[in-house]
């Protein structure tokens, strides 16, 4: 339903910008100056190559992370450590409403850990063994709290999603500008419009929508953290949530996780607010401290 909603709300963005060009009469502005660009199959053409690359994405996470991550997913409890990671995070789950996820443990020596998969009902949810030896067991049981309220609250599907989005209006903006710049500008003789400054005009402004693309979709990723570490808090507790972000603040700057990992971590390393996935530790303690 989740995903239903959001493409339903992306296809009536895309039909509102869609007739707010023709209102403009953008479209008749560029065949004036040799342009013969139909906007409307631009657009459905950048939005399934924009979100069709997020939802792959999404589909294969969990393996990526395996992968990536080099995560040890635990079948058969070897220890008492791994039996307590399933105890909880299963009582967890049963809380929250989802399934159960897979549960895990990567090595590096940084406290963190993260979360990923395509529903809530099939994720994974990962500690890294710098985490289990830097926390007590009430700290861990917060960090595995807020990870799974990451899960339940959909943070995944909606990350991708947005990401999804987000590239759809790179990808279309991008090109706009390169035709632009190929056949107003430059004057290309070419009838598609596909001379060499195209090309170069679409790849300079595809890096450029992208930085600014990547500030939106990080500000979302930091408010959706208060928000896993009020579900922590909620299953958790409060002081134990607490506990475990000002245990992060005693670490010594933790390496960011790899790739879109990051964004679904406990923690990340740092980096210019604007392109920060987290909330300041400091912000996220205070939001704590003043939850009613």
């Amino acid at each position: 339903m989740r995903i239903i909603l959001f493409l339903l709300t992306n296809a009536a963005v895309l039909i509102l910008i869609s007739i707010l060009f023709h209102f403009l009469g953008l479209g008749g502005f560029l065949r004036q100056n040799g342009v013969n660009l139909n906007l409307d199959s631009l657009l459905i053409s950048s939005a399934v190559i924009g979100m069709s690359g997020s939802f792959i994405s999404l589909l294969i996470s969990k393996w990526m992370a395996k992968q990536s991550m080099g995560v040890y997913v635990i079948e058969q409890p070897a220890n008492a450590t791994e039996q307590w990671l399933l105890e909880i995070v299963g009582q967890q789950a049963r809380m929250a409403g989802i399934g159960m996820p897979e549960v895990g443990v990567f090595d590096s020596p940084d406290p963190n850990a993260f979360a990923t998969g395509f529903s809530k009902n099939s994720a994974l949810v990962a500690v890294s063994t710098g985490l289990l030896h830097n926390m007590n067991a009430d700290e861990v049981e917060a960090v595995l709290g807020h990870e799974i309220s990451h899960v339940a609250n959909g943070d995944m599907v909606t990350m991708g999603l947005l990401q999804g989005v987000v590239n759809t209006f790179v990808i279309f903006f991008a090109r706009i500008i390169g035709f632009f710049v190929d056949r107003v500008l430059l004057r290309s003789e070419n009838d598609r419009g596909f001379g060499m400054g195209y090309f170069i005009t679409e790849m300079i402004a595809q890096i450029l929508l992208s930085i600014l693309a990547s500030m939106i979709v990080m500000w979302f990723s930091r408010h959706r953290e208060f928000r896993a570490d009020a579900g922590g808090a909620g299953l958790a507790g409060r002081q134990k949530m607490i506990a475990a972000l000002q245990a992060l603040q005693r670490s010594h700057d933790p390496q960011p996780l790899p790739g879109e990992m990051a964004a679904f971590g406990i923690s990340s390393g740092g980096a210019s607010r604007l392109f920060m996935s987290h909330p300041p530790l400091e912000e996220r303690i205070a939001a704590l401290q003043n939850l009613r």
